[in-house]
């Protein structure tokens, strides 16, 4: 049996990855943010009601497709998904393989198609680096919303945001095929910290890896400069710095909201992110948001 990670490890394990995000996304705003748009329409709302009846706001028919971060897998939108689906939605998430950037996008497109126009495509933590592809040049796709996801720029990659080298030892842990697991016994409070403890365990029990190449590959023309923008601000989460997110949603110019959650907001506030989504679906429809 492998030795767990201390305790004090443990505990110490979501500020340090705070503090090194944190300076990075400064970095990526001072260098980047003046070729941010000069409009914005970041409207930041507190959504911290829990239960609320997400069901009944929004009856159109605009295909949802959903895209999962690394470590998980569709099933991270369990609670999310039948919120979608008694609004009227037909709804997909998509199962992506982690072997690949360019084979994560493919499967999102195959999605896209599947279900055919009009898509809102909806991405969580990594999702954001996928359907930031998948949706460019894509006319079956009619907005895009960002769940505490990374919204990178052209020629980004994941190794501009994580560098896995300054992460606690034995914080990931690699197989011969060289993927990348988290240790389950720091997931928790890394990505879960709000939901049950159970839970947690279960999810970091069932994670799926990715492969680590995935942390080099550069992202292509993003979606976001196209298509109307939501983003959703995760206030506590461990894995990617509120600030970072933030100055994220002001990069794409997204209509935003904040949640007091961790980096699994699909499960410890799945009202308040399906209705973001719903929102975003009814705006659509109307036509009060439209491509750039």
């Amino acid at each position: 049996m492998k030795k767990q990670i201390p305790r004090i490890t443990t505990l110490r394990l979501s500020y340090l990855i705070t503090a090194f995000a944190i300076c990075l996304a400064l970095s990526i705003t001072h260098s980047g943010m003046a070729n941010a748009q000069p409009q914005n329409n970041t409207v930041m709302q507190s959504q911290g009601t829990p239960g609320m009846n997400a069901t009944t706001t929004n009856a159109t028919k605009m295909n949802i497709v959903l895209v999962h971060g690394t470590g998980v897998d569709g099933s991270s939108w369990s609670k999310v998904i039948p919120i979608l689906q008694n609004a009227g939605h037909r709804v997909i998430a998509v199962q992506l393989p982690l072997h690949s950037l360019a084979d994560d996008v493919a499967t999102a497109k195959r999605a896209i198609d599947l279900v055919g126009a009009p898509v809102l495509l909806v991405g969580h933590s990594y999702g954001g680096f996928v359907i930031t592809n998948a949706a460019y040049n894509n006319p079956n796709v009619k907005g895009l919303v960002y769940i505490a996801a990374f919204a990178p720029k052209e020629g980004q990659s994941l190794g501009n945001f994580l560098d896995v080298a300054k992460f606690p030892k034995g914080f990931l842990m690699f197989d011969k095929g060289g993927f990348v697991y988290i240790n389950p016994n720091a997931f928790g409070q890394a990505f879960a910290q709000d939901i049950d403890p159970a839970q947690a365990k279960v999810i970091a029990a069932v994670q799926k890896p990715y492969n680590q190449s995935i942390l080099t590959e550069k992202s292509g023309p993003p979606a976001w400069k196209q298509l109307p923008n939501w983003y959703q601000v995760s206030e506590n989460d461990h894995a990617i710095p509120p600030d970072a997110e933030r100055m994220f949603a002001k990069q794409i110019n997204a209509t935003t909201i904040s949640l007091p959650s961790s980096h699994a907001s699909p499960l410890s506030h799945p009202n308040e992110v399906a209705q973001l989504i719903l929102n975003a679906a009814s705006s659509l429809t109307k036509g009060e948001k439209v491509a750039k």
